[in-house]
């Protein structure tokens, strides 16, 4: 579109959007507008986060919103839906085109729900789930205490072995002794390749169901970097904003086990089950801006460029997790094949929520977490976990991943402790990493958002 071609409805409606809001509610857009700063001027290094594409992001802001539409594509219970069913449908296709999935139902709002509707499709009440344990690398929704999934459910968790590496000779053993009737396999803090088919082979054996919780690592199974779950799990469930870097939302696919009979409801398929619990028995109207905009991701992550992405993505982890070991820090596992990188810095003295916070207030984001075998609560842990999904976007190369290491070790050199949750951090350390990092944004700036002005 060139200055003087008509603008589309869809830019007028935007641009008229954002000068009601600045009008109308200018507290609310100065907060927003400071949000927007603050992302173009910090290294966002959190690995369940990423830098939403903003094609993606617009599609959340558009008239779908209004529209209610219970139901599938074809089969609403309310009028209007022409072209609400035409971008659902191709929400489906797409993502059955980049998973290779012979079925997938794109309406739940989160991973976590799409994960609650595959276990009330396979688990009654007091049935018996194994999952990774926290502790070891798991996700809430697998199992944990803290969780419905931990209270509804008997849940049974595997854990790591000795080099810190998935114990699948444990989740064979367990699997065998309790006999769950769900197995779920994926992680939110491990850094390593995952065995799909070893985990199909040990449910095959109890007669359980596979659930492949892909939500960390969704672009690189898409991109053919890391294997795919999608005919090994029966079920397979993923965010569409961490690795996919799309809307926030959720995914339930369904490979080659699509058409097979359901355990406990006869005359029903697997695929035909989970569309029943999605709508009616967990969710109403979906929310179809976000439907528009999971779309549009797949289309982002079905284009000839993703995959570039998705390899650097994995170039940066590796260099920032070697970058770590050349300075003194134990890596968990001692490395990492996707984006995650987990460090110990409980063996330089400093708990993870202390290290989090002063490389916060340097511009550094992470998150502390839990490492193996962990002795600190989970309000203070003994490690922090990295991700280079946000690097990637802002088309970073390996070498600054030894200038971010540089900066973060920095500034924990110079962090006094005393206290679990108590620390000053050297005053020139701290000036030191904040122009190194305002440096590094400059050099490396978020390509696809516009610059910040004023």
């Amino acid at each position: 579109m060139t200055e003087s071609s008509p603008k589309s409805n869809l830019a007028r409606f935007a641009e008229a959007a954002v000068r009601q809001l600045e009008q109308v509610d200018p507290e609310l857009s100065a907060i927003l507008d400071n949000e927007y700063r603050r992302q173009a001027k910090v290294l966002t290094m959190v690995a369940s986060s990423s830098i939403a594409d903003p094609s993606s992001l617009i599609c959340e802001a558009m008239t779908p919103m209004n529209v209610t539409a219970e139901g599938y594509p074809g089969r609403r219970f309310h009028a209007g839906c022409r072209h609400i069913d035409e971008i659902e449908q191709l929400a489906i296709d797409r993502t059955k085109a980049v998973f290779g999935a012979q079925f997938a139902n794109v309406q739940p709002m989160t991973a976590s729900s799409a994960n609650e509707v595959v276990m009330f499709s396979t688990l009654k009440p007091g049935d018996t789930l194994l999952g990774m344990d926290l502790d070891s690398g798991g996700h809430l929704t697998h199992g944990s205490k803290a969780s419905i999934s931990g209270q509804v459910f008997n849940a049974v968790g595997y854990g790591l072995d000795s080099n810190e590496r998935l114990d699948y000779d444990q989740a064979h053993a367990l699997a065998r002794e309790h006999k769950p009737k769900l197995i779920i396999c994926g992680t939110t803090a491990y850094a390593r390749e995952i065995d799909w088919a070893r985990f199909r082979a040990i449910a095959d054996e109890v007669g359980a169901y596979v659930l492949a919780d892909i939500t960390h690592v969704a672009g690189l199974v898409a991109a053919g970097i890391h294997s795919s779950p999608i005919d090994h799990a029966h079920f397979t469930t993923t965010c569409t904003h961490k690795q996919l870097f799309g809307g926030r939302g959720g995914l339930i696919m369904i490979g080659k086990d699509h058409d097979q009979p359901a355990h406990d409801e006869p005359g029903k398929t697997l695929a035909q089950v989970i569309q029943n619990r999605v709508f009616p028995y967990f969710q109403g109207a979906p929310n179809q801006s976000s439907i528009a905009a999971k779309a549009r991701g797949m289309g982002f992550v079905g284009s000839d460029g993703f995959k570039a992405v998705a390899r650097r993505i994995v170039d940066l982890s590796q260099a920032l997790a070697a970058a770590f070991v050349d300075k003194g820090y134990r890596v968990i596992t001692g490395g990492t094949d996707n984006h995650i990188v987990v460090v110990d810095v409980m063996q330089k003295g400093i708990t993870g929520v202390n290290a989090e916070k002063a490389l916060e207030d340097c511009g550094i984001v992470v998150n502390k977490n839990r490492i193996p075998f962990d002795q600190k609560p989970p309000s203070v842990t003994s490690g922090i976990r990295l991700g280079t999904n946000g690097l990637a976007i802002r088309e970073m190369e390996p070498e600054d991943m030894v200038e971010c290491v540089e900066v973060i070790h920095d500034v924990l050199s110079h962090l006094e402790q005393s206290g679990d949750k108590e620390y000053r951090v050297d005053a020139g350390a701290a000036a030191r990493a904040e122009a190194e990092v305002a440096r590094l944004c400059g050099l490396r700036p978020i390509r696809t958002y516009p610059p910040v002005q004023g």
